[in-house]
């Protein structure tokens, strides 16, 4: 009688040790749990002897509050950048004081609204805030920036303001909404999308409409205190002051580029036919690009750290798998140098307990199976490159062992919902032997797929077994029944553990520890000791050996048996390297086309994984994309009472599109979750500034221009607020763009393709839709189509 045997050994720097793994529940924050238990720990280590040393060995806080603070200061440095954009161009502190301040009061409301409804700050709502950094100055801008127009007609400064507020009330409050209703196809998406997105949209769209309503109210308000002194500002003498000249400078070298815009302008819309044809063509030839961009469902996020899972061939001991784990670490320390090595746990076997199981992502089977997890220190080479020559070295190093790698970090955990790898093709019917067949016939092809890695069949079919066929007529004669056998040869091989669990309470600590009664294990060597089990009855049968009432067989099973609801299922895992995961996901699909005929009878195939994920996600945002743009257009007919004029806003989406697709493939970055949602606010964002243009240029044609000086008039009025509010979004997503801090890559693409979408918009905004708009009203107004005032 003792303990059970030993099924798991773990090891923190080649040191016996006991892992405890703490989880939290769905809506808990990872910070306050982590707080609380490191508060905690001090106390239970009083209870313990003094020798036990208690670790932590992974701090997922550690990542959270680096991410956070990654996005907080992608956020204050987007919120200095864009207030020193604002002052380079008004060239007033004042103002710049009056938008600025907008920044932070439109994210405190955000922030009390996302509480309101149960949200937690976390790097999705602080992401949402700080891509909302960039737009949310447009409406105060706008405001200001027009106020200053009508004070440098002479208007007084209480006069100005109610006019520059009232004369863009309502193409600003179309543009906020333009901006908030693309989010609105964010809360019909499903799945982990959806959990990541919508918070993140909440963040925005909160943001955007306080700083509405603050432009509504506060910028006017703070105006009227802060702008009295502008009118006589130029009869001042020279400043002396470096800035002041700097800005002067600035402001002169602008007025030059405006009227040489104007010029340029003039020139597109005289020949806006020819402009507009090959504008619109660039555009669409700029889509050829798609194909080139790639498809991956979250970008790969380097968080310091792998896991490598090895297992070695089925039914090893667990003693010997772990003399396997110490060569194996041997070769990793080579690999990785010393200054950037900071720790190693060997997780040797199967966990004790179905709980500890079942919250294990790397699915082992048995004691041939181990987790080896490496930290490596904050100054350090790219993970990707040491799994990369590791997954090489090992494989010749170690023939007869299989390795792969296991996602370390929190973000593809979830994203594989459990799975040990992204890509999981199932192989699921009722005939295993046959499917097991075919699962190798299948590996064979796949592994040819270029930029697939870690490719195995999750269930092995080579467990060693003993088949021990007992003789009934035989037993019977004795009087031993063919239950009393089983039962004597399940005490003797695996204890009464599972069949009646017994506790040994230790008076001590009150500990509660699980004791089985068995043979020991080092008493059953051979097939000799095998057969001489002991077998004995509740009756008067006299005792006998095992090898007198049976015969014994060699053979080999399953090692572990997989359902996926209810029906038996073969997992061929892979995962991707130095590939896409659309491009491997088409070439694999394609395989899996041909190989349908082969399938055994009343088999098929599913692959599941990140492949299905990504694929229903992205049907879900390229259809939140269409939807966000209807949604926008119905909008405008609303506001505008016209359906013609929507259409012609709409005209900078192309443009915003291609730019989009130009900026990812320059910058080499593959479509992608995060790619989709700022594709979706470039949306909003572009057809905001395009109705400031079109608005305009419908007052202009109310007031008797032509329809060609109306555009141009349109253009050249709206240049330094469209140039802004663009500028400002820009600047405010560089910090984004460049992935800084922790968790970076992961919102990369979402700022990079804000800024493609808005370089390529400001062009469509000021040239192309301007032209539209001339070319569309010339066929209602003919007779002043060309008239254009130099």
């Amino acid at each position: 009688m003792g303990s059970p045997p030993q099924t798991n050994i773990v090891r923190v720097d080649g040191r016996r040790s006991t892992l405890m793994t703490i989880q939290k529940i769905g809506n808990a924050s990872t910070l306050d749990i982590i707080t609380a238990i490191k508060k905690l720990l001090p106390s239970v280590k009083t209870t313990l002897p003094p020798d036990l040393q208690i670790r932590l060995l992974a701090d997922q806080s550690v990542f959270v509050r680096g991410a956070i603070s990654g996005v907080l200061r992608e956020a204050l440095i987007a919120a200095c950048l864009t207030a020193a954009m604002i002052l380079l161009f008004l060239g007033s502190w004042r103002s710049t004081l009056i938008i600025a301040i907008s920044i932070p009061l439109s994210i405190l409301t955000s922030i009390i609204c996302l509480s309101a409804l149960g949200e937690t700050i976390n790097i999705m709502t602080l992401g949402g805030l700080a891509l909302a950094v960039g737009i949310l100055v447009d409406d105060a801008t706008v405001t200001i920036e027009n106020i200053h127009g009508f004070l440098s007609k002479g208007k007084e400064t209480e006069e100005a303001i109610l006019l520059g507020a009232e004369q863009i009330a309502v193409p600003a409050l179309v543009s906020t909404l333009s901006i908030c209703i693309v989010f609105v196809p964010m809360f019909l998406l499903t799945g982990v999308a959806r959990y990541l997105f919508v918070p993140m949209a909440e963040a925005v769209v909160f943001a955007m409409l306080a700083s509405y309503l603050l432009s509504r109210t506060l910028v006017p308000t703070m105006a009227k205190y802060l702008l009295k002194a502008h009118a006589g500002e130029g009869s001042h003498a020279p400043s002396k002051n470096l800035l002041v000249r700097f800005q002067a400078r600035f402001e002169h070298t602008f007025e030059r580029i405006r009227t040489g815009y104007r010029g340029l302008l003039v020139s597109c819309v005289r020949h806006r036919r020819i402009f507009a044809g090959a504008f619109l063509a660039a555009c669409v030839l700029s889509f050829g690009l798609y194909p080139w961009l790639g498809q991956d469902f979250f970008p790969s996020v380097d968080s310091g750290e792998f896991t490598l899972h090895l297992r070695a061939p089925t039914g090893m001991r667990i003693e010997e798998t772990a003399a396997l784990c110490d060569r194996v670490e041997a070769e990793i320390r080579s690999e990785v140098p010393p200054s950037e090595f900071s720790g190693i746990i060997d997780n040797i076997g199967l966990p004790y307990s179905g709980i500890n199981l079942s919250y294990s992502s790397s699915a082992p089977i048995g004691t041939e199976d181990a987790d080896i997890m490496v930290a490596l220190s904050a100054k350090h080479r790219p993970t990707a490159g040491y799994v990369h020559d590791l997954r090489l070295k090992l494989a010749h190093d170690f023939p007869g062992v299989t390795f792969y790698f296991l996602p370390a970090d929190m973000v593809t955990q979830i994203l594989n919902f459990g799975l040990p790898a992204p890509i999981d093709v199932q192989i699921i019917g009722n005939n295993l032997q046959a499917n097991r067949q075919f699962a190798d016939k299948l590996l064979e092809r796949v592994k040819y797929v270029s930029g697939t890695t870690d490719l195995r069949i999750q269930q092995t079919f080579d467990q060693p077994k003993f088949h021990v066929d007992v003789d009934r007529t035989k037993a019977q004669e004795i009087g031993f029944s063919q239950r009393e056998v089983a039962s004597n040869l399940l005490i003797t091989l695996s204890g009464s553990s599972q069949t009646s669990p017994t506790f040994w309470l230790d008076p001590k600590n009150n500990v509660s520890y699980q004791i089985a009664t068995q043979t020991p294990q080092y008493r059953v060597q051979s097939l000799q000791d095998l057969e001489n089990i002991p077998v004995t009855g509740a009756g008067n049968a006299p005792p006998s050996i095992l090898a007198s009432l049976a015969s014994f067989s060699r053979n080999s099973e399953l090692s572990v048996v997989s359902h996926y609801n209810v029906s038996p299922v073969i997992d061929i895992f892979g995962s991707v390297q130095g590939r896409d995961l659309g491009a491997v996901s088409k070439d694999i699909s394609s395989i899996l086309s041909t190989s349908q005929n082969e399938l055994p009878r009343g088999s098929k195939i599913i692959v599941r994984g990140q492949i299905q994920t990504m694929k229903s996600s992205f049907l879900g945002l390229l259809a939140g994309l269409v939807f966000a743009i209807v949604l926008v257009y119905l909008l405008i007919v609303v506001n505008f009472q016209s359906w013609l004029d929507p259409f012609i806003i709409l005209m900078a989406l192309p443009a915003t599109l291609a730019g989009i697709v130009w900026f990812l493939f320059v910058t080499g970055t593959t479509i992608s979750v995060p790619a989709l949602t700022g594709s979706i606010m470039c949306v909003g964002v572009a057809t905001a500034n395009s109705i400031l243009v079109v608005s305009f240029a419908k007052e202009q044609l109310a007031a008797g221009h032509s329809v060609a000086e109306a555009a141009v008039q349109a253009g050249f009025a709206r240049f330094r607020p469209v140039l802004m509010t663009a500028l400002a979004m820009i600047i405010g997503m560089l910090p984004m763009a460049i992935g800084m801090g922790e968790g970076g890559e992961q919102n990369a693409p979402l700022g990079r393709a804000v800024i493609g979408g808005l370089l390529f918009a400001t062009l469509s905004t000021l040239f192309f839709v301007p032209a539209v708009f001339s070319m569309v009203h010339s066929l209602r107004h003919r007779p002043a189509a060309s008239e254009i005032q130099q």
